[in-house]
């Protein structure tokens, strides 16, 4: 029976080093625990306030990344403006260029036309006076061939002179 039942010596020995265990342990062991409890809490709040920085620096990030990556899109599109407008105005530029150009010609060719037209003119009436004296030459060769026909070319060039100077007198 003394299996079931322990004597009183033996309980008041086993309540002794129960208590002496007990404040020993909440003595030296408990705050120990607690300490590396506080310890390893701290640890954990550090870590997520840590992570919590760590996910706003990225929404940060993230949100300058967006505004640069805006920036460059306005940039893009500014550029490219910039280009078209660069290009529109080379092409005017040079449209207008070849207008001038075409015009230049085309009136440097309407000089040398008129040029060559006048020329032509020139050369055609030599032409024309050179072969109307050739005419003259021969038909006042056939008219003077004899004495008398002479004589009276030389009379009718004499009333035609005179003619004139007597019709200012009246």
């Amino acid at each position: 029976m003394d299996l079931l039942i322990p004597s009183s010596g033996l309980l008041f020995w086993m309540t002794l080093v129960f208590l002496i265990v007990a404040i020993i342990v909440m003595k030296f062991g408990f705050p120990a625990i607690i300490n590396m409890v506080n310890e390893r809490k701290a640890y954990i709040d550090e870590s997520l306030r840590k992570a919590h920085e760590a996910n706003e620096r990225l929404s940060n990030i993230q949100k300058e990344s967006e505004s640069v990556m805006q920036k460059a899109r306005e940039q893009q599109t500014l550029l490219l403006k910039e280009a078209t407008a660069t290009r529109d105005d080379i092409v005017e530029k040079a449209q207008e260029k070849a207008r001038e150009e075409g015009q230049r010609l085309l009136a440097e060719a309407k000089i040398e036309i008129a040029a060559e037209k006048q020329n032509a003119a020139r050369e055609i009436k030599g032409q024309i006076a050179e072969l109307s004296v050739k005419v003259a030459e021969q038909i006042i060769r056939e008219q003077l061939s004899d004495d008398k026909k002479q004589m009276e070319l030389i009379n009718r060039l004499l009333d035609n002179v005179s003619s004139p100077v007597s019709n200012v007198s009246k």
